[in-house]
């Protein structure tokens, strides 16, 4: 299924500037969040290069520790770059923000099933959920362009495509599921670049956990994928995939807490962390 609502304003939108007169590279993290919480929806590939992007899980309080194993136990797809106390709204990452409105895009699920997708999470909260933010490969973009290696779906103006696999993340508690991968198709030439570069870069999924033949790790059909949306691969490139922090709602997914809020994949939040302290030699 395709994302929901990838390029347009939501409801909270009154006279912001348009996405066709962004131009997200040039934005801060908090004036991003800005645009997030005043309507802006649309993924957030390419927004405030420099600063680290997150995935956001919050569970109840009483599956918080599952979590925080399932995330341990899982590193490559579930890299912790924080988490909040139960009930609180605002962190370092976030400086003056508020994770209930400064993403563009939520998902709402009751039961593991996805019952809402709004723009703002402020009535769905409650005092008991603990939110975890998740480390996101769309932090190594900038590296990526930087070194000359094209990205297929900010090429063509879509979200990242994003594939459940027949890969089985270990579980822990209440939580299990499949691991979930993004896939961005590169030249022959650059595949060895690309791994050099984004293996620098552990704390949002590091070097890829695939590349090459999708139906090795149990993906049918590239045209089709499960979250985000489909890209064009020129012909005689290699699709290659990362572990993608999208795993988690895959486990929500299959597990069913009563209740889990999660970003809409690849609406992220921005936030204040420099991706350079997230570099490794």
């Amino acid at each position: 299924m395709s994302d929901v609502g990838t390029f347009h304003t939501g409801p909270r939108d009154r006279g912001q500037t348009s996405p066709a007169e962004l131009d997200p590279g040039q934005l801060s993290p908090a004036q991003s969040r800005a645009l997030f919480r005043a309507g802006l929806r649309r993924p957030t590939s390419g927004f405030s290069p420099g600063y680290a992007q997150a995935n956001l899980l919050a569970v109840p309080r009483e599956l918080a520790f599952d979590m925080l194993l399932f995330a341990q136990r899982n590193p490559k797809s579930c890299p912790v770059l924080g988490v909040l106390e139960a009930g609180q709204v605002n962190s370092e990452p976030l400086e003056g923000g508020d994770i209930r409105t400064d993403l563009p895009a939520y998902r709402v699920y009751r039961d593991g099933e996805l019952v809402a997708e709004p723009n703002e999470v402020i009535e769905q909260w409650r005092p008991d959920l603990v939110a975890f933010l998740i480390g996101c490969s769309f932090t190594f973009e900038a590296p990526l362009l930087a070194a000359g290696i094209p990205i297929a779906h900010m090429e063509q103006g879509v979200n990242v495509p994003m594939y459940k696999t027949s890969v089985r993340c270990r579980p822990a508690g209440a939580l299990s599921g499949p691991l979930v991968v993004s896939m961005r198709p590169l030249p022959a030439d650059r595949i060895a670049d690309a791994v050099r570069i984004t293996s620098r870069y552990p704390g949002v999924h590091g070097a890829p956990v695939h590349i090459g033949s999708p139906r090795e790790i149990g993906i049918r059909d590239l045209s089709a994928p499960d979250f985000g949306d489909a890209v064009e691969v020129p012909e005689g490139w290699t699709p290659v995939f990362w572990a993608c922090g999208v795993t988690p709602q895959a486990a929500v997914m299959e597990s069913a807490p009563e209740l889990a809020i999660s970003h809409a994949p690849g609406h992220m939040l921005i936030t204040d962390l420099p991706d350079a302290e997230l570099q490794v030699p």
